[in-house]
């Protein structure tokens, strides 16, 4: 991209020289200590190029620059407020930037000299101890002098050229009226680099925000309702929250809604706080995510952090898994959300949910804590009249807990569509209890595709009650990815699509079993060790259920042994006694019974043990004794088998 230039002056007495230089964005020189300043440039209103270290923006607008002034009188004005900033500490290349990056200030000047110019009154300007102002004065010394006497100390002019507007870096300059300049654009940068540097994954952070603002049912306290006003701001704008970390404009909007986080110390607050986030699990590009989603995080601190860390403790939540929580749902660190922890605990042990249910449900989705007990009960409710409750209840909410913040219309609509092909109340529960996602599920966009689909395939609407019942899984998966490669793989094996469809009317799991796992290798075991015809599975599907380490492979060789030919079915079908007694004969049969037994008696002892630890009878102080014990048990009792 070519360079735009303004010919601007140099400050080393070559004013006459004509010659244009580029505009760079900010180099402030500073400890080696402190963040690089060329890392990050934050000009809201310009492109930038960064093939360097330096930035360059492209040209301000012609509205920018006063109508009514020529060239040489503002070239003027940017040198005074050039050379007024490098007084103040700044560098020349910092200087020359801001000085070219704050039109309004600096039309705001410019005009005011003209007034005082028309007016006379500069004598009035005049100190004690000063020499007078008056004809004696140039229009620089005058501009100069005009952005001292606004005593903020180049903040103003510094903030425009971060991107604000001159009203909004007037008001954000008197709350940083303690603030000495090149410290405060040190700070502005290293936020900058915290907050917007990354991968480019804002519209997740943007997704992540708008779900937090929707499942929030509590009252909110301060923290969270300057945050959701911060996102009202980005929302209202151009693309919304799918910009809130790549839009230069919601930095702007982040120092108007928090400027308090300039004041904040980088060496002894910020950077402690972002380590301690790197030593629970966090990194470094997964934090703005979270500075970004709860701005007010920034100002508690480590021992802050850490008592509010405790909190979850409490259920079971520990420090490094709080680490995995926190990126999720950064709003469990408020005030509000801590106090609603209690009441949701509290709420589900009422209803007799285990408390490790409780606290896989927090893992997986810590956005039910934003919503309130009242709202959570009536979805608790709905399952409850499908017979979900208690242990049941706990699995689903372990598995599904997003299921609580949808509304009870939505999850009925599921129920109701359920009716309608063949099921009833009792067997709804039991699918819900088996696969919750289901109900988490669109009618018209999910389940009616699924169920077309299957009919697609040969599956007759009379059976689709059977298959969804044998594996309701059907529902939720992906026809491309899970579905369509399997019926796929079994076509290229011989089968016709209407064995297929028999076959999953008959044993709907088929299409859930993985192709490199399960599909082929029985399949090959059946074709080339057993010698039986693949179409043998089309009689017998459950066929690919069985271990085939476990169940198939030593069942056939005990045929083989004996001479027997069966079909797949009389092979596998039959419990262990059963097989017995047709293919082995008593002596099988006695062998197989004398083996549960032993069985039934290791059980028995496995189970004695524990009841003597847990009476006290045996006393094992130390989790290595209870391990050493255990695996000694074991052992005698794998031998007696």
């Amino acid at each position: 991209m070519a360079s735009v230039f303004f010919p601007i002056p140099t400050i080393h007495r070559s004013f006459k020289s004509s010659t244009p230089i580029p505009i760079n964005r900010f180099s402030l020189s500073q400890p080696r200590s402190l963040l690089p300043l060329d890392s990050c440039p934050f000009r809201s209103r310009f492109h930038f190029s960064s093939t360097s270290s330096r930035f360059i923006p492209l040209a301000s607008t012609s509205s920018d620059v006063p109508p009514d002034d020529s060239l040489h009188s503002l070239e003027e004005a940017r040198l005074a407020v050039s050379e007024y900033l490098q007084r103040l500490g700044v560098s020349e290349e910092e200087s020359v930037s801001i000085a070219s990056n704050s039109p309004r200030f600096l039309k705001m000047l410019v005009d005011g000299v003209r007034e005082l110019d028309e007016t006379s009154m500069w004598i009035s300007w005049s100190s004690e101890g000063e020499r007078p102002v008056g004809d004696g004065f140039g229009f620089k010394e005058k501009v100069a002098l005009m952005a001292r006497e606004k005593g903020d100390n180049g903040k103003v002019a510094f903030l425009e050229s971060a991107g604000m507007n001159l009203s909004s870096a007037m008001n954000v300059a008197r709350y940083l009226s303690g603030e000495m300049l090149p410290s405060l654009i040190y700070k502005v940068k290293y936020m900058k680099e915290l907050f917007f540097s990354g991968s480019g994954d804002g519209k997740f952070i943007g997704k992540s925000a708008r779900r937090m603002m929707t499942n929030l049912s509590i009252p909110p306290d301060d923290d969270v309702q300057q945050t959701l006003s911060f996102f009202e701001k980005i929302e209202a704008r151009r693309g919304g929250l799918d910009m809130l970390s790549s839009n230069e404009e919601s930095f702007r909007l982040l120092l108007e809604s928090f400027p308090r986080m300039l004041l904040l110390s980088i060496q002894s607050h910020v950077k402690p706080m972002v380590e301690f986030l790197e030593a629970i699990g966090i990194p470094k590009e997964r934090m703005r995510g979270i500075f970004l989603s709860f701005p007010p995080i920034i100002f508690f601190g480590t021992e802050v952090l850490k008592s509010r860390i405790m909190t979850f403790e409490k259920v079971g939540i520990v420090e490094m898994e709080f680490g995995k929580l926190l990126p999720k749902y950064p709003w469990i660190t408020s005030n509000c959300i801590q106090g609603n922890l209690k009441q949701i605990v509290s709420f589900f042990e009422l209803e007799k949910v285990p408390n490790a249910s409780i606290t896989d449900a927090i893992r997986s989705w810590p956005l039910i804590l934003g919503s309130s007990a009242s709202k959570l009960e009536l979805m608790v409710d709905s399952f409850d009249e499908l017979g979900v409750r208690s242990k049941k209840l706990g699995q689903v909410i372990a598995t599904s807990p997003q299921l609580l913040l949808q509304r009870p219309q939505e999850f009925l609509q599921v129920v109701s569509y359920l009716e309608e092909i063949g099921f009833d109340k009792e067997s709804v529960g039991r699918i819900l209890a088996r696969c919750p996602e289901i109900f988490a599920t669109s009618v018209e966009k999910t389940l009616r595709r699924k169920l077309e689909f299957l009919i697609s395939i040969g599956v007759s609407k009379t059976h689709l009650p059977r298959a969804i019942r044998k594996y309701p899984e059907l529902l939720v998966s992906d026809p491309d990815r899970t579905l369509f490669p399997r019926i796929r793989y079994l076509r290229q094996r011989g089968l016709s699509k209407r064995d297929i469809a028999f076959m999953v009317g008959r044993f709907s799991p088929l299409l859930g079993y993985s192709i490199e796992e399960v599909l082929k290798p029985k399949l090959d075991f059946l074709v080339n060790v057993m010698e039986k015809p693949i179409k043998e599975v089309v009689e017998y599907p459950r066929y690919f259920s069985y271990s085939l380490e476990k169940k198939i492979t030593p069942r056939f060789r005990v045929l083989k042994e004996r001479n027997i030919e069966c079909n797949l079915k009389d092979m596998l079908g039959k419990n262990d006694e059963e097989f017995a007694v047709m293919f082995m004969g008593d002596k099988g049969t006695s062998e197989v019974i004398g083996a549960r037994q032993h069985t039934n008696k290791a059980i028995q002892a496995l189970a004695s043990f524990g009841e003597l630890l847990v009476s006290g009878i045996v006393s094992l102080t130390t989790r290595e004794e209870t391990n050493q014990a255990f695996e000694f048990l074991t052992r005698y009792v794998l031998r007696r088998v």
